[in-house]
């Protein structure tokens, strides 16, 4: 019973001291001297708000490059360990008969389109130029595709592009042989740059001794990674010029459809691969990504450092006036372990308002820069929020005020109980 009755009067007590700490800080936000804690609440809110920005975007740097730019709705790729196959004698997961698995997925209700990419690095040189020249030769991410099974966006370049002279032209090889049908070659704005190309020119593609002469049936612009020369070609034109060991490889499957019904055909196909809505992703992809986690985790240092500094300076000050209140809490019996508490919940709480408000600040600002984004540069959208974001930044805005809370707590703990009541 005693120990019951302790615990009772302990859970009344704290709840006495949090009841105090939410009035004080209610009374500073809108009494007479609310300058400080306002100041609190604004400082953390606007360095959030720009850590969720900065989070967004590093999260939308996750995507994987250009040659991952799609509409597609959802995207099969191979899970690390699964099927291997050895092209040029360079060793990465691929899937996999993925000819016949497509086929499977686009025959599936729900499922508009489904085709197989296939990626490689692959020398190119105008037709002009000399083959045995090295230094003509331009080398350009390929991403091949099934153009007949595709008719979106990938590699932020359009397949509608391929063969977009309704002939497709035989590719004959540099010494005469056939070789691989080709729909002709869709080239970024960088590649044709640096090909020095347009539409309707002939480049050749270089596979060991052999040359493949591809016609250019569009040049596009794309979004993102703009520096990178890409080209979109057929997939079976791809695996031939790469030395493939077998055709019927890709790293990854495109698929177009609703959502759910595209991830279960998907997922019946290719049961041991991992299947993904291109929508979503997820603030766990940031550690897949250098370059996107050192953004995400610079911009974290940089919000706590900033925001623990203005918290302990202004909650300092703050506290050095209010230490005539803290002189009538010890005049009626509340223990300097009791005031110090009442101080600590009074900041975390004022900081905790001021998360709150920095999330929504942060997606009103990451959707804004999204549509000016859009607007400007008629770019897909460079901020991705995420829901776990709101708890992120609770967390950071708590642990800066934990570091902040000694420099107030000193001064709180050196109140003269009887200077400040005599004063």
């Amino acid at each position: 019973m005693g120990g019951r009755g302790m615990g009772r009067r302990l859970a009344a007590r704290t709840e006495a001291l949090v009841r105090i700490a939410l009035a004080r800080v209610r009374g500073q936000l809108t009494g007479v001297a609310a300058g400080k804690a306002t100041a609190i609440v604004f400082a953390v809110s606007v360095t959030l708000a720009l850590l969720v920005v900065v989070s967004g975007l590093a999260l939308a740097l996750v995507g994987g490059g250009v040659a991952t730019d799609t509409d597609a709705d959802v995207v099969v790729e191979p899970t690390d360990g699964g099927s291997l196959s050895s092209v040029n004698g360079i060793e990465r997961p691929r899937l996999a008969n993925a000819t016949a698995g497509a086929a499977e997925i686009r025959d599936a209700d729900g499922v508009s389109q489904a085709t197989p990419v296939f990626v490689e690095t692959v020398p190119v040189r105008t037709a002009d130029e000399p083959a045995d020249d090295a230094a003509e030769y331009v080398r350009i991410l390929a991403v091949g595709v099934d153009p007949e099974s595709a008719d979106g966006r990938v590699a932020g370049l359009s397949t509608a592009g391929l063969d977009a002279d309704g002939t497709a032209n035989a590719s004959a090889s540099g010494d005469g042989d056939d070789g691989p049908l080709s729909d002709g070659l869709v080239l970024s704005e960088t590649a044709a740059d640096r090909l020095d190309v347009t539409v309707g020119d002939t480049v050749v593609v270089a596979s060991g001794t052999d040359g493949y002469p591809v016609t250019v049936t569009a040049v596009e612009s794309v979004s993102g990674d703009a520096d990178t020369p890409v080209a979109l070609v057929d997939r079976s034109a791809l695996l031939a010029f790469a030395g493939a060991s077998e055709d019927s490889l890709a790293d990854r499957i495109l698929v177009w459809g609703e959502d759910d019904a595209a991830v279960a055909a998907a997922s019946t196909a290719f049961p041991s691969a991992t299947v993904e809505s291109t929508g979503s992703t997820h603030p766990a992809d940031l550690f897949d990504d250098e370059l996107a986690l050192a953004t995400s985790l610079v911009a974290t240092v940089i919000a706590l450092v900033v925001c623990a500094l203005f918290i302990a300076t202004t909650a300092g000050l703050a506290v050095a006036e209010d230490r005539p209140q803290l002189a009538v809490l010890s005049a009626v019996g509340f223990s300097n372990a009791s005031r110090l508490a009442v101080v600590a919940t009074t900041v975390l709480a004022t900081v905790l308002g001021g998360s709150i408000l920095g999330f929504g600040l942060g997606v009103f600002a990451g959707y804004g820069v999204n549509a000016l984004s859009a607007a400007v540069l008629g770019t897909a959208p460079i901020v991705v929020l995420h829901p776990l974001f709101a708890p992120y930044t609770m967390l950071v805005a708590v642990a800066a005020g934990l570091l902040a809370l000694p420099y107030p707590l000193s001064i709180a703990a050196r109140t003269d109980v009887l200077g400040e009541i005599d004063g």
